[in-house]
């Protein structure tokens, strides 16, 4: 690993994540639970796929 230029595979990347001090680190907090909303399709939505195999 050369700290001089830019990883080129994964596990450079995750080695040179690992050398990254604790005091740089972000604090480990627990993050809110966020509920999206339920996803429907109305017709809008069908209507823009509704001819799709004519174009596959």
């Amino acid at each position: 690993m050369n700290v001089a230029t830019e990883p080129e595979t994964l596990s450079e990347l995750i080695a040179d994540c690992a050398l990254i001090p604790e005091t740089l680190q972000a604090e480990r907090l627990p993050r809110p639970r966020v509920t999206a909303k339920p996803w429907r399709v109305d017709e809008a939505c069908h209507a823009q796929v509704a001819e799709l195999d004519a174009y596959v």
